[in-house]
């Protein structure tokens, strides 16, 4: 399985996002588009996926339950299955990058209980208070986990993890994955619960991306190795796709598809899709 994400803004231009996509256009199996607030500022999220499938693309909308009650969540949901969405991702304690610069960082934790109620409600076909819809509503629902920890995962994320299971989450993305020795051992661990794990790749194109990842992100999140080869390198992008083939030969056997995060390189995905022959 092959994801992308689409990263919006308070002045997204749904044409142009969906223009930008055209090189991928039947290449990836579903577009994630983040849920962003800017100074209080919802950027619609739902009218971009709503645009997207329009335009023939399967679009996952990520949602988070911070600073959202539970009429919040119905209101975001029931808008979401009006405009045919079907996938939904959310989050534990796991991070997500957004915007244009690699500065801009959110951290989201959900709200479990909060957010499985009001699918349930949903699905029965009333809202939270018990009144009736004119129709049921389901969505598939995937969660973020922390796969850096290796085989070492914390009790804590085990339970947290089981837990999404039993409520009904279908599938994990992970963490930016770099160490595949790490990720293999991470995916051997959490393997018993028997859902599809989504690795996550940044299209790592510069040596000063890598020191801004291991700054803002995680300390040694890109491997001191890859970012000097990217620093000693005379064709950077020539690099950056041989590292990405690299991390996908090592994924296709370990787990069950990949997330792409471009980082303002949408147009070039493609050129990394081809490397790999996806």
């Amino acid at each position: 399985m092959v994801t992308s994400e689409v990263q919006v803004s308070v002045e997204t231009d749904t044409g142009a996002v969906v223009g930008a996509l055209n090189k991928i256009k039947g290449r990836v199996d579903g577009l994630i588009v983040s849920e962003v607030v800017i100074e209080g500022v919802v950027c619609d999220s739902v009218n971009v996926c709503n645009a997207l499938r329009l335009s023939g693309y399967d679009p996952l909308l990520e949602t988070t339950t911070r600073e959202k009650n539970r009429i919040d969540l119905q209101g975001q949901l029931i808008k979401a299955s009006d405009a045919g969405i079907q996938n939904l991702l959310t989050f534990t304690r796991d991070y997500r990058l957004t915007g244009d610069g690699l500065n801009e960082m959110m951290f989201f934790h959900v709200d479990s209980a909060k957010l499985f109620s009001v699918l349930d409600s949903l699905r029965e076909g009333h809202d939270v208070k018990g009144n009736p819809l004119n129709k049921s509503i389901e969505f598939a629902v995937g969660a973020g986990i922390d796969s850096s920890w290796g085989k070492r995962v914390p009790d804590l994320e085990l339970r947290e993890m089981e837990h999404m299971v039993q409520l009904g989450t279908r599938y994990f993305i992970t963490t930016p994955v770099f160490d595949l020795d790490d990720f293999s051992q991470f995916v051997e661990r959490v393997r018993p619960f028997g859902i599809p794990i989504i690795a996550e790749v940044i299209l790592i194109r510069s040596a000063g991306m890598g020191h801004l990842l291991n700054k803002y992100i995680r300390p040694n999140l890109v491997p001191g190795k890859m970012i000097q080869r990217l620093l000693k390198a005379p064709d950077k992008e020539k690099v950056s796709v041989e590292i990405f083939t690299e991390l996908i030969k090592g994924l296709r056997s370990t787990c069950h598809g990949i997330h792409i995060v471009p980082f303002g390189a949408e147009d070039k995905i493609s050129k990394y899709l081809d490397a790999v022959k996806l």
